[in-house]
């Protein structure tokens, strides 16, 4: 409908021009005289030039969009080049030209215009650049740049979408932290936490007599043969410590915090050399299998680039809802704003049977607990849930506060 619409005023204002010229000539032929021939001769030129335009191949020019990288972190600057070029050099007066940054790009901080007012005259090749202060989390499509041009009149005016779609990720921002495990300590807070010894396989420093419920593959043949009997390989003791980090979906506009916080603490763990899981309910579950390195860390930042706040229903119910690794003893890292009675309960059920449960409840970065929340963190206290108080800019203190003031 609106292109109809559209062509159909190209079409009257084509029809407004002919009339025009033939108006002006007729005037000049009944009249007669230097005057009217010269107004005719002095218009003739602007209006052979509108019908030009108004017959330009504007579908002619190409497109091409200079992105200096394809992934960036949330709160960078992006400066993008757009390139037009075209196949003939017929002179424009003018083009407008702008792109296209409705969708996820609605929230993005524009530190230059993203429109252009250009005067290409003969060039073939036209470039104008323009910058995002502060590039938004998530995933983003650049699809096209509108192109308007027209005549010196103002009569005929000509447009095109030029698409050409590309794509950048911008994962969330994160803060360098450093991560030391929790356990329970009285009332007064939280200090070195339970951490599993497990042997490593990879690492075999002796040998000794073998025990019963030593597996097979430890034992060690060649040390075996030498004593005539059974050795087995002993390995290096190390510790381990498996966190899960459950973060709270629900639409909040404290989102963005809760998501840079989980990436900051999902970083610092992973970097730490624990091993971390991650689940996520939003459009669909997400769950990240407890594993530690660099490309686990890759697949949380990944996915919380593009998660969005669309959960409907609580968090406790999400806990409720979960099996959480049966058999397998973790420490599970809540990751929200809204503190309810519900949640505490499930969080301390869930804490009895797989060990420690801590609430990290995100805040803006003045905002203070109300007194709601202070009699739920005394009833986490009492059902051995811990509750931290995480402001927005200040999460490096996440880990060395004791609980919430």
């Amino acid at each position: 409908m609106r292109a109809r619409f559209r062509a159909l005023k190209h079409t009257w204002k084509l029809i407004v021009l002919i009339s025009l010229v033939i108006l002006v000539f007729c005037y000049a032929m009944f009249q007669g005289g230097f005057v009217s021939w010269f107004l005719f001769y002095s218009f003739l030129p602007f209006a052979v030039y509108s019908l030009a335009i108004a017959f330009y191949p504007m579908m002619n020019m190409e497109l091409q969009r200079l992105l200096p990288k394809q992934e960036y972190v949330a709160g960078e600057p992006l400066r993008v080049r757009i390139v037009l070029r075209r196949e003939t050099s017929f002179p424009l007066f003018y083009l407008l030209a702008e792109e296209d940054l409705s969708g996820s790009f609605r929230n993005a901080v524009l530190k230059q215009d993203n429109k252009a007012l250009l005067f290409p005259g003969f060039k073939k090749e036209i470039i104008f650049d323009y910058a995002i202060h502060e590039l938004p989390r998530g995933e983003h499509y650049f699809r096209s740049i509108k192109l308007k041009t027209g005549d010196l009149l103002g009569l005929i005016e000509k447009e095109k979408k030029a698409d050409s779609e590309d794509k950048i990720l911008v994962y969330p921002s994160y803060t360098e932290m450093i991560y030391r495990p929790f356990e329970n300590h009285f009332d007064q807070g939280m200090a070195a936490s339970r951490e599993r010894v497990q042997r490593d396989t990879t690492m075999a420093i002796g040998v000794r007599d073998y025990q019963p419920g030593d597996r097979f593959s430890w034992i060690n043949w060649k040390a075996s043969a030498k004593r005539n009997d059974l050795m087995t390989k002993e390995f290096e003791q190390r510790q381990s410590h498996d966190v899960l980090i459950v973060m709270d979906c629900a639409p909040e506009q404290r989102f963005e915090t809760i998501v840079s916080f989980t990436a900051s603490i999902a970083r610092a763990i992973l970097k730490k050399g624990a091993q971390a899981g991650l689940l996520t309910v939003s459009k669909e579950r997400t769950s990240f299998p407890i594993r530690s390195g660099e490309a686990q860390l890759q697949l949380f930042f990944y996915h919380l680039a593009k998660i969005q706040p669309v959960c409907t229903v609580t968090m406790d119910k999400v806990l409720e809802a979960e099996p959480f690794y049966s058999g397998q003893n973790v420490t599970i890292m809540l990751v929200t704003s809204n503190l309810t009675k519900a949640l505490i309960e499930r969080a301390g059920h869930l804490g009895q049977k797989k060990g420690k449960v801590t609430v990290f409840l995100i805040k803006n970065e003045r905002e203070l607990p109300t007194n709601e929340e202070r009699a739920l963190k005394a009833m986490g206290i009492a059902r051995g849930v811990s509750i931290v108080l995480v402001h927005e800019n200040q999460f490096d203190s996440a880990f060395s506060e004791v609980s919430m003031q």
